[in-house]
């Protein structure tokens, strides 16, 4: 796990990817929540998590990194954004990002969890854990609802910097 409760992180959480680790990754998955930090540059009162997204996505960029971007994404940043923020948002992207669909199956199975979890884990957490491991892509989110799920591992943009 990457998320630490209390206290800071130690310096091997900081950065457990190697730069040869980002290159040979198939993909990146953010979570919504990540979008939303760089979009509207959020700050949790001591972390620049925004500028912790825009550093994670300007080295995809640089190294022509893959980021994985599927319907459920977009649906939940529809919620907080309009449709010309989300274009806005992803235009800075083209040619790194990958649209995909959540499928019939993974929707099955996301419910099959829901059951195991109850009301603990969002379904769109764990749909979103499913899409990411079936797109062999690493999960990059703030939540901590995914190291509960454990479909895929989670880590925080600023280690994987």
């Amino acid at each position: 796990m990457l998320f630490q409760v209390q206290g800071k992180p130690s310096l091997e959480s900081l950065n457990p990817f190697t730069p040869q680790d980002f290159l040979v990754a198939r993909g990146f998955y953010l979570d919504t929540s990540v979008w939303r930090d760089y979009f509207e540059d959020r700050k949790d009162g001591m972390r620049p998590l925004g500028e912790f997204a825009f550093l994670f996505l300007k080295k995809c960029v640089k190294e022509k990194a893959q980021i994985i971007v599927s319907d459920i994404v977009i649906e939940e940043l529809e919620a907080h954004l309009s449709q010309e923020q989300i274009t806005t948002i992803f235009s800075g992207f083209t040619g790194i990002i990958v649209k995909v669909a959540h499928t019939t199956t993974q929707s099955r199975e996301a419910l099959g969890l829901l059951k195991k979890f109850g009301k603990k884990v969002p379904l769109y957490d764990i749909l979103h854990s499913i899409i990411a491991r079936d797109e062999k892509a690493i999960l990059v989110t703030r939540d901590r609802h995914f190291d509960e799920i454990g479909i895929v591992e989670a880590h925080l943009p600023e280690n994987l910097l």
